[in-house]
């Protein structure tokens, strides 16, 4: 059983976004956002991030092993269960977690528990930069006579809030909590490290979450230990000054992607001899990360 805890934190590429959800009056978009250092940031929910990975597992794993699917024919948000949740036998209980409240359900799976934690442990994505109060506008054209449907009596001027910024967020899983079944581990790792189609309720946006840089640690602590939220505006991680003797010790940490290929090559040789593990790559970071992870 692995002694290992696996913490990371994912830098995205920087493009236009409108995410993330709804209209309110006037038809504006709103982006949602949180208080950081005095300035507005906007964000993208873990929750978006878990629906995401969800679809993306399909292509992942057998389908037997799934047992929730999204429904669209129906006229409102929707999902179909198999069978009662079981995390034993389907990969996204046992990655997700649920809650049944059901009691007539938990009543007739009385050996099954009806509620389990997700063993990913996901944080918010934040904006790398501040919302600078951007916006967009476009008309939406009055579905004239004839036409069968219309959705409004005349046309509208959209108001769509955008940012144009890279996003970071931090993930976790434990050593202990995914032991038992390492392919579906391996699946959910791959999946983060090609992770898109995030977006909310009404969002259109095509922003890929895959990383452009990675940082990770391999730990036995049950902390990583460092600014979850590292990178800065410049696609650095201050952080890694840390790593020397007294401090962290290099030889848990991989480092991939953007953020290795241009890191100073004195520094990075520094790195090296204490311990760091680089990849230009960062898919090929998640994967080698996982393998040593689930030995």
């Amino acid at each position: 059983m692995s002694k290992l805890n696996l913490f990371a934190t994912v830098l995205t590429y920087a493009a236009p976004s409108s995410n993330y959800r709804g209209e309110s009056e006037e038809n504006r978009t709103i982006l949602q956002k949180i208080t950081k250092n005095g300035k507005d940031h906007t964000i993208i929910s873990p929750e978006s991030m878990r629906n995401a990975l969800r679809e993306m597992l399909k292509n992942k794993i057998d389908d037997g092993q799934l047992n929730r699917k999204r429904r669209h024919d129906l006229d409102q948000l929707a999902v179909e269960f198999k069978e009662f949740p079981n995390a034993e036998k389907y990969a996204d209980d046992f990655l997700f977690g649920y809650m049944v409240a059901d009691t007539k359900a938990i009543g007739q799976n009385p050996n099954i528990p009806s509620k389990r934690d997700s063993v990913l442990r996901l944080n918010m994505a934040v904006s790398v930069l501040p919302y600078r109060f951007n916006a967009v506008f476009h008309q939406s054209p009055l579905n004239a006579d004839p036409s069968p449907w219309k959705n409004s009596s005349t046309s509208a001027l959209i108001h769509r809030e955008v940012v144009h910024s890279a996003y970071q967020y931090p993930f976790a899983l434990a050593g202990n909590d995914v032991a038992s079944k390492p392919e579906w581990t391996k699946a959910l790792l791959k999946s983060i490290a090609e992770l898109t189609n995030v977006a909310g309720g009404h969002a259109r946006s095509f922003y890929e979450m895959a990383p452009k840089s990675i940082v990770v640690r391999l730990t036995p602590s049950l902390v990583t230990g460092i600014n979850t939220y590292g990178f800065n505006e410049k696609g650095e991680f201050p952080e890694l000054s840390r790593i020397n003797e007294n401090d962290l010790p290099g030889n848990e940490f991989w480092v991939g992607g953007e953020l290795a290929r241009n890191m100073d090559a004195d520094e990075k040789k520094r790195l090296m001899d204490e311990g760091v593990h680089f990849y230009d790559n960062p898919q090929k970071l998640l994967e080698e990360a996982g393998n040593e992870f689930l030995k």
